[in-house]
């Protein structure tokens, strides 16, 4: 049977430093799903995830380590392969900073998990924390 592949955008990071459920659900399909994510993206949730732990009373320390053992998981691609599908990424994209993990997905042929409005509706099937579970056990 085939890998399924998913790519993870900046907020699905962020929300697997921050609480329990997003790291659970990778931890839990790691061996049976490839979990992608563009080099920029991993750049945008180191960014944001200090400040915002800070802000929800969390130990930031502890968050960013998260954020490590989370990418001994999921696969960082570099922001270099992405080039070919760039166009087509911000012709379909509302937010142009949202390009990266919507060009992977388009390399890579696959779904993108994302809270971030902005990917619903660009041809490419998206999947929410609260949806993704449907996706990665059948």
């Amino acid at each position: 049977m085939e890998r399924k592949r998913l790519v993870l955008e900046a907020n699905i990071l962020i929300r697997g430093c921050l609480g329990l459920r997003v790291r659970a659900l990778i931890a839990h399909y790691a061996d049976q799903v490839d979990f992608f994510v563009a080099e920029a993206n991993v750049a945008e949730a180191a960014t944001y995830v200090t400040d915002l732990a800070r802000k929800k009373g969390l130990d930031a320390e502890v968050c960013a380590e998260a954020l490590l053992s989370l990418l001994l998981i999921v696969q960082v691609v570099e922001n270099s392969v992405l080039g070919s599908a760039k166009e087509e990424a911000l012709a379909r994209i509302r937010d142009k900073d949202d390009w990266p993990a919507l060009a992977l997905a388009l390399q890579l042929e696959c779904a993108i998990w994302t809270e971030d409005q902005d990917f619903f509706g660009i041809g490419i099937a998206t999947w929410t924390t609260n949806t993704v579970e449907r996706y990665l056990e059948s």
